[in-house]
């Protein structure tokens, strides 16, 4: 596929660390949750960030098919992702669960729907997490 725009950011620390982009613009501070054994210091963590972002693609998914079909949709529509981590069934690693709210206010449920399958196709991120995009991992 052709691609059209390449980023790229790193981590130092794994998740007690820290992630930058390399514009800059994105800097956090990473945190494990208590949850997973941290110390609940105030941080971010990769399943927030994958939440975010994943919920961002996902609403321009939804705006793109819904112009595609000439619908309006609101400004204040939103789109949550839940994201879980925990260990894989066969213990050879971790894996992660996400579910997609999308809330479309004023429009009817049937065309809203519609409009979500529709964005579930296009999104990126869906697709990657429908196919198990293969990543390849160089070391440097």
């Amino acid at each position: 596929m052709p691609i059209l725009y390449t980023t790229k950011a790193s981590a130092t620390g794994g998740r007690a660390g820290r992630a930058v982009s390399e514009n800059g613009v994105l800097d956090v501070t990473l945190t494990v949750p208590k949850e997973l054994g941290g110390d609940g210091a105030t941080g971010t963590n990769p399943e927030q960030l994958f939440a975010a972002g994943y919920s961002a693609c996902f609403l321009g998914a939804l705006k793109f098919v819904a112009g595609q079909q000439k619908v309006k949709i609101p400004e204040d529509t939103t789109v949550s992702a839940k994201v879980g981590i925990g260990p894989r069934e066969d213990g050879t690693g971790f894996g992660i669960e996400v579910a997609l709210t999308v809330n479309i206010p004023g429009l009817e449920r049937e065309t809203a729907e519609k409009l979500a399958a529709a964005a579930h196709i296009v999104c990126p991120y869906s697709h990657a997490m429908r196919t198990s995009t293969e990543v390849p991992v160089t070391v440097a």
